[in-house]
């Protein structure tokens, strides 16, 4: 969240900030209630200070009768003026944490995927010279998945993986931990369930009609959504020696999401489902540091689909399509035979720098070295693999005119195996 003193100091450029990001805040309520938390404030300091005065007036002697009436009074007073600012506080809390992050300056303008920037593409789409398959259909001619199954034992965008394509996930994990144990990464694997207010520290709604997240019946507990929220949550309400920063940290979990009214071709088969494997990387760093470490992450990410051989694009993504917490956010879009009739760009990672919004949520703060003060840490995450839509983009895009499927080299030592069919 933001500092709500920097809110009511620039209120102005925030309410132009939510407009460009498509939120609505009552801000008009926000600074009302504010004066009202102050005013409170002041009123509650008087009464004490009364209150106070009259107990040294009355100090060593028996209080007269209007004494013990107004000390009453004041008592009774500073009570309901105590019940009503916690009213207010909690109010006024609830539409601060709906404020979205500031936005960087170079952030494109727009409210959907289609008015995203292109940065850059690295490689081109694949020229088949057959009617290539999409990943459901390559699934279903080589025996991989079963959505029927998974529709019949869970529900519609569950699945069963089969035969190479669980070595193929497994391999894709590995390779994508190996390579950020290389990159000096600490390796978790994350508990799949966390703390709403984990969950809600980090920016995901864990409750109400928009939430993305499944919640665990007559618990405080909700299945993650990604790794995002419990690596996020390991140092919450921490103070962390600036000696230690930044650290960088990738958690491997499942993932589980809601993922209301996604229908059509373009959600087809893998694209959009309820349950994934993935590997996450997240990063705390200095307020100074954290635009280069959005960098490293989002080279890392290249990294990995340069040595899938996988074509595809980066993007910076536009105000409206931000989310409350990315300050600054790049995905990179994979080529895909599923998407649209003759193919398409595909998202297969994020990653955001969320500079100090989360952990003023979380209360993640660092110690500097030199002054010996404290300030709030920037968080960042980004996705290594995605092991839902990575398979889509390998399968799709390495099908061969014989119906096979070629396995890229550098996940050969993983999967055992050069070629499926």
């Amino acid at each position: 969240m933001l500092d709500l003193r920097f809110i009511i100091e620039n209120i102005e450029s925030i309410r132009a900030n939510c407009a460009m990001r498509n939120v609505s805040v009552d801000l008009e309520r926000l600074v009302a209630l504010d004066e009202r938390r102050r005013a409170l404030i002041a009123e509650q300091q008087s009464v004490q200070e009364r209150r106070n005065a009259l107990a040294r007036e009355m100090k060593g002697r028996k209080p007269s009768d209007e004494e013990r009436s107004l000390g009453k009074d004041l008592k009774e007073r500073e009570a309901v003026l105590e019940v009503e600012l916690g009213s207010v506080r909690d109010e006024l809390l609830a539409l601060q944490l709906l404020v979205p992050n500031l936005t960087h300056p170079d952030v494109p303008a727009g409210s959907t995927d289609e008015e995203n920037r292109e940065l850059r593409v690295i490689g081109a789409p694949p020229s088949f010279g057959f009617a290539p398959l999409d990943h459901v259909e390559l699934a279903e001619k080589h025996d991989l998945i079963d959505f029927e199954a998974g529709a019949k034992v869970t529900g519609q965008k569950f699945y069963f993986l089969k035969n190479e394509m669980v070595l193929l996930e497994h391999a894709l994990v590995r390779f994508s931990l190996d390579l950020l144990r290389k990159r000096g990464f600490t390796l978790f694997q994350t508990p799949d369930l966390a703390r709403a207010e984990v969950a809600d520290g980090l920016g995901f709604n864990p409750r109400g009609a928009e939430t993305n997240i499944y919640s665990i019946a007559g618990t405080d507990l909700v299945l993650v959504g990604t790794a995002e929220i419990t690596l996020g949550g390991i140092h919450h309400g921490e103070i962390l020696d600036e000696a230690r920063l930044p650290l960088r940290y990738c958690g491997l979990s499942h993932c589980f999401r809601t993922e209301g009214g996604a229908h059509g071709r373009a959600s087809r088969g893998l694209y959009r489902v309820h349950q994934f494997t993935k590997v996450e990387m997240f990063a705390i760093t200095r307020p100074e540091e954290s635009e280069a470490m959005h960098a490293e992450l989002v080279a890392i990410e290249e990294d990995i689909y340069r040595a899938l051989e996988i074509p595809f694009r980066v993007v910076d993504v536009c105000a409206g399509d931000l989310g409350g917490p990315a300050y600054r956010k790049f995905d990179l879009e994979a080529w895909m035979t599923c998407r649209g009739e003759r193919g398409g760009w595909g998202e297969i990672t994020s990653t955001s720098n969320c500079t100090d919004y989360q952990s003023r949520r979380l209360g993640v703060r660092y110690r500097e070295s030199a002054s010996g003060k404290t300030r709030f840490c920037h968080m960042l995450n980004g996705t290594a693999i995605a092991a839902s839509r990575a398979p889509i983009a390998l399968i799709e895009n390495h099908q061969q005119a014989d119906g096979s499927i070629r396995i890229p080299k550098a996940l050969v030592p993983y999967t055992g195996f050069d070629r499926i069919g």
